[in-house]
């Protein structure tokens, strides 16, 4: 008797845990990751027309950078502005779930600085994964929504905090309050990034400074006297301390000694503070977007960030191909790092696209349309990667352009323009053609429409188009060659 009714005792509990939200489940010890390897960089472009997105980089040394997916955005925002800035990297304290917080902004459609800083989303835009390469889709969380007045919500940080058993995600808001409208630094806490507690003011300045770009660190052996430090832009790069997430901090001072403020203080104008410990090691790399000048992140290193003047600038680092405008680093285990460039790390192979009745043309994008030429110039214009299929399984392609990263031909009315993927099933479908074997020519390639199988690309006129194809004309002109 005593055995079924510890039976029923541990089903009625199994059950029980089972009925939780996944935020409710008890959290698990938090096991010490493996040993860092490598380092991944989230962040944005600018304000091209597809700069707004997600893009990766990742670095062996924490000092030299390399774009990947072949420079191309990893994550499209198709919600809100449909752009996103600032992402914030998130890894849970068990290593098992990821999460990229993001401002909900695209300046590059019209919007203003005025009206997004003043009426502008007050919602940030979240992905979530399990192994930092399958990413759900995205979901907006309305953090400012509560604050009167409130304009917008800009540059999301997340952190663990361990005295609370969930995460703080703080952000800036422009508002009214005391009578003085200006950015200052609010904060949810949440356990699943959906559901979160209401707003509260963490960081104001004095006055009329307003403040932005907060990032905090935690160094686990308290180097310098503190666990925790946080960088942000306030006229200056203000560095404070502490030893709380949610507690008082100490001001250390600011960057005014290296001809470095955020625009008080002259000198090299910046923003967007970004930590990341070196692995391995007890320093620390503070890198700073010196937008006035466009030139990109630069690092200054600390090996005690207990004091500002430990902090030195670098030289001895390299970006990679792409301008990285305010994001996170994220340090890799092993297995992050091969599954990272496992998905993201290969170069894809560059090749034109030959005309078979016209074999000195190739296609090329011209403003936008798509025809083929011959001396196309400049070159690049003329030269894509063939990606596996954003639509379809095994044989598909698609023809993702070179200079333009994340821009793919398709066709829209039987016509072909090159357009920058909006992550729609609608593109993916129209950007997407089963390779076969050369209609005019078997030892060429023809290209399958996928969701106009009847249709092939062809050019007429030497404009291309999605034709259905009837004739021994037609079955030329809708034969290519891929060549490098």
């Amino acid at each position: 008797m005593s055995r079924v009714l510890a039976r029923v005792s541990a089903l009625l509990a199994a059950v029980l845990l089972l009925s939780l939200p996944p935020a409710q489940l008890p959290r698990a010890e938090a096991a010490a990751l493996d040993p860092f390897t490598g380092y991944l960089m989230a962040h944005f472009t600018g304000e091209s027309a597809n700069g707004e997105q997600i893009y990766l980089a990742h670095s062996r040394d924490g000092l030299t950078w390399r774009d990947l997916n072949n420079g191309g955005p990893v994550l499209l925002s198709t919600l809100g502005t449909r752009g996103v800035r600032d992402p914030s990297l998130v890894r849970s304290p068990a290593g098992d779930r990821y999460w990229i917080v993001a401002t909900d902004l695209r300046i590059a459609s019209g919007t203003s600085w005025s009206d997004a800083a003043n009426r502008g989303s007050t919602s940030l835009v979240v992905w979530e994964s399990r192994d930092l390469v399958n990413w759900s889709a995205p979901w907006l969380i309305n953090v400012a929504g509560a604050i009167p007045g409130a304009g917008n919500a800009w540059a999301p940080e997340a952190i663990y905090n361990q005295a609370t058993g969930d995460y703080v995600v703080y952000w800036a808001t422009n508002s009214a309050r005391n009578g003085v409208t200006k950015h200052r630094i609010w904060y949810v806490r949440t356990t699943d990034f959906r559901t979160f507690t209401t707003p509260q003011l963490y960081i104001e300045r004095p006055g009329g400074q307003g403040i932005i770009d907060t990032q905090i660190v935690e160094v686990a052996n308290s180097v310098g006297g503190y666990r925790y430090y946080r960088a942000s832009a306030d006229g200056h790069i203000t560095i404070e301390a502490s030893n709380s997430v949610l507690g008082s901090w100490t001001t250390l001072g600011n960057l005014s000694h290296l001809g470095i403020s955020n625009g008080t203080g002259g000198g090299n104008v910046v923003e967007g503070p970004m930590w990341a410990q070196f692995n391995g090691r007890d320093e620390w790399a503070l890198w700073l977007d010196q937008y006035a000048t466009g030139r990109g992140y630069l690092p200054i290193t600390s090996t005690n960030l207990g004091s500002v003047n430990n902090f030195r600038t670098r030289a001895d680092y390299n970006m990679g191909a792409s301008r990285k405008r305010h994001g996170s680093i994220l340090n890799l285990t092993a297995a992050e790092e091969s599954a990272v460039l496992g998905r993201w790390g290969a170069s894809t192979p560059v090749n034109r696209i030959q005309s078979y009745t016209h074999q000195d043309r190739y296609v090329r994008h011209a403003n936008f349309d798509v025809r083929i030429d011959p001396n196309v110039s400049p070159a690049q214009d003329a030269q894509f990667r063939v990606v596996p299929g954003l639509a379809g399984g095994a044989g598909y392609v698609s023809f993702e352009s070179v200079n333009y990263p994340g821009y793919y031909l398709r066709h829209y009315a039987f016509d072909f323009v090159l357009a920058a993927n909006d992550g729609s099933p609608v593109f993916a479908a129209d950007a997407t053609f089963r390779q076969v074997a050369g209609l005019g020519n078997a030892a060429w390639s023809s290209f399958q429409s996928y969701n106009y199988p009847d249709r092939y690309i062809r050019h007429y006129n030497y404009l291309l188009r999605l034709d259905p194809i009837s004739d021994a004309q037609g079955r030329n002109d809708a034969t290519y060659r891929l060549t490098s």
